[in-house]
């Protein structure tokens, strides 16, 4: 794929989303943090649901730390492995506390250094809490990069490197949010719903949808659903729009 079509991808689903954000809720890096590292397997939505109880008693890594892992397993049972990411997120709340002055650090290598967090979690948290131009390559990321020829790749650090590397500057902030919804809605596993797609035209994928029954053709869908007037009502604000500054920068 050219950059010209690269160039009109990004713009097309920059016009459909113009600032896209995480689905995971949160108020704080610390939050998004253990959010994505309990998401680890599980969906977004499963996630909100445990986070949504498990806040209001722990949000801060002394909590986490006073809670415990025995008295944190209930809260977050209902998805997988919740054992290790118990076990985990104790660690790393215990980590910052003694390395970090209880802060999120904003560096990659720091992050990487906390229990069950890898590349893909460091980039997340870099992006959305600090606003760093990293590209975080999930299971919609790598499809999408591939299918439509973006940046393929044979796994997903080399999926990352190509998308650091031919994405414009000017959309690397939010492009790993546009794959990963337009993956999520459009862009699905088993049957792309490429007739309705923004970016269908440039996408080089052989193997295109034809029109699905009861779905329009040339009727594009967003990139994800309409919030809810009770969504609506109990929206948290995006850590992006106020930046959080860690005490020690690693």
């Amino acid at each position: 794929m050219n950059q010209t079509k690269r160039q009109q991808i990004f713009e097309r689903l920059r016009a459909a989303n113009p600032d896209p954000e995480t689905e995971l809720k949160h108020q704080t890096p610390f939050e998004l943090l253990v959010a994505v590292v309990l998401s680890a397997q599980a969906t977004d939505k499963s996630v909100n649901k445990v986070t949504e109880r498990l806040y209001p008693v722990a949000n801060t890594p002394a909590r986490f730390v006073e809670l415990g892992i025995d008295r944190l397993i209930p809260y977050i049972s209902s998805i997988g492995l919740f054992n290790m990411k118990a076990k985990n997120v104790v660690a790393l709340s215990e980590i910052l506390l003694r390395d970090h002055d209880g802060e999120v650090p904003r560096d990659r290598d720091a992050l990487e250094k906390l229990p069950g967090v890898g590349r893909k979690t460091a980039n997340v948290v870099m992006n959305v809490a600090f606003g760093e131009p990293t590209i975080a390559v999930d299971t919609h990321v790598f499809r999408v990069a591939n299918r439509t020829g973006i940046a393929p790749g044979q796994d997903p650090l080399e999926v990352e490197l190509r998308l650091v590397k031919f994405t414009p500057d000017e959309f690397r902030l939010h492009a790993h949010h546009w794959l990963i919804l337009h993956g999520r809605y459009v862009c699905v596993a088993r049957v792309p719903k490429c007739p309705q797609c923004v970016i269908a035209d440039l996408c080089e994928f052989r193997h295109k949808t034809r029109a699905l029954p009861g779905m329009p053709a040339l009727q594009s869908l967003p990139l994800k659903p309409p919030l809810t007037e009770r969504a609506k009502a109990t929206a948290t604000p995006r850590t992006r729009k106020r930046p959080v500054t860690s005490s020690r920068d690693g």
